[in-house]
């Protein structure tokens, strides 16, 4: 795959930095359906690269199914001309094979970089009763299983969040999995499901809707400041879901890296900056440099976790 180098002015500093441009359009797979996180990440990428590549198009595609697997078992079949990439999500590669239902391995998809982050959050309606996390807690053991808190898919990021949930706090919730995000938030508005467990992001952009009760963060967000974090409660609880770009792995190497540079070319853009912080992202980077070392721990931290949820066995 070759590439084409165009010449942009750094908004910063005036100065002038040569980027790697693609010479053909790229094909952007999104794994889950428009509307949510995923969807939202995808199209500050696209209005960004138009800026620094403006002589190609970035064209975003969507296969949702199977909380994202259906892509991923089909990455490999897309063509490795350095110009399909697919969205790609932590920690969903690493349980949804565990869990067996899924006709991919985690090692068949190919990362070539992870741009951020989402911490978790739980969320319910700007209607709910329950204005607090420790009346959500309340509640819930007053009911056992009745209170339902939706999520993005199975054995994904939500779906691990629910149950280290549940588990942390002695209660019992029953999950109800979304194809993604954007489905998630009409029943969450509409008061089909009593909360979910699901990202900043989510409770970011829908502010006014929907109420975050806590945040598996550090520090508690600045877009958020009267939700307390799960450490203000006293549970070690700092976690969330990665999101990246993969590419078939019949793609040469070059071409990988040279999308890896550009798409960290793209999180240093300060308008990238300025999108992420308003929807919620942390932003990250992890390219191919340092891609073998990230996955190993990753991939352990998430087998654990799998395993405590009863999967792999």
């Amino acid at each position: 795959m070759r590439f084409a180098f165009a010449v942009i002015a750094s908004l910063l500093s005036g100065a002038a930095a040569a980027q790697a441009c693609p010479e053909k359009n790229l094909l952007y797979w999104q794994a889950f359906p428009a509307g949510g996180e995923s969807d939202l990440s995808a199209r500050h990428q696209q209005l960004v690269l138009k800026k620094k590549c403006p002589a190609i198009e970035t064209i975003i595609q969507y296969k949702p199914g199977a909380g994202g697997g259906l892509l991923w078992m089909q990455l490999n079949q897309l063509p490795g001309d350095g110009l399909n990439i697919a969205g790609i999500n932590l920690p969903h590669i690493v349980l949804q094979p565990m869990e067996g239902t899924v006709q991919y391995r985690t090692d068949d998809i190919t990362p070539v970089y992870w741009f951020h982050y989402t911490p978790d959050a739980l969320v319910v309606a700007e209607s709910s009763p329950l204005r607090s996390f420790q009346d959500f807690v309340r509640a819930a053991k007053e009911q056992p299983e009745r209170i339902t808190l939706g999520g993005s898919g199975l054995n994904s990021a939500n779906h691990a969040a629910h149950e280290r949930l549940d588990a942390t706090f002695g209660i019992r919730t029953t999950y109800v999995p979304f194809k993604g995000t954007g489905d998630m938030t009409t029943a969450v508005i509409g008061g089909h499901v009593a909360g979910a467990m699901s990202y900043t992001a989510f409770a970011v952009n829908n502010k006014g809707k929907v109420r975050a009760l806590v945040v598996a963060m550090e520090q508690r967000h600045p877009l958020l400041p009267e939700v307390p974090t799960f450490r203000e409660l006293g549970i070690d609880w700092v976690d969330g879901a990665f999101r990246g770009i993969g590419m078939p792995k019949s793609t040469p190497a070059e071409a990988r890296r040279r999308m890896s540079e550009l798409w960290a070319a793209l999180n240093a853009d300060p308008e990238m900056k300025e999108l992420a912080a308003k929807s919620g992202f942390e932003l990250v980077d992890v390219g191919v440099d340092r891609m073998e070392s990230f996955m190993n721990e990753r991939v352990r931290a998430y087998t654990e976790a799998g395993k405590r949820m009863g999967l792999g066995k």
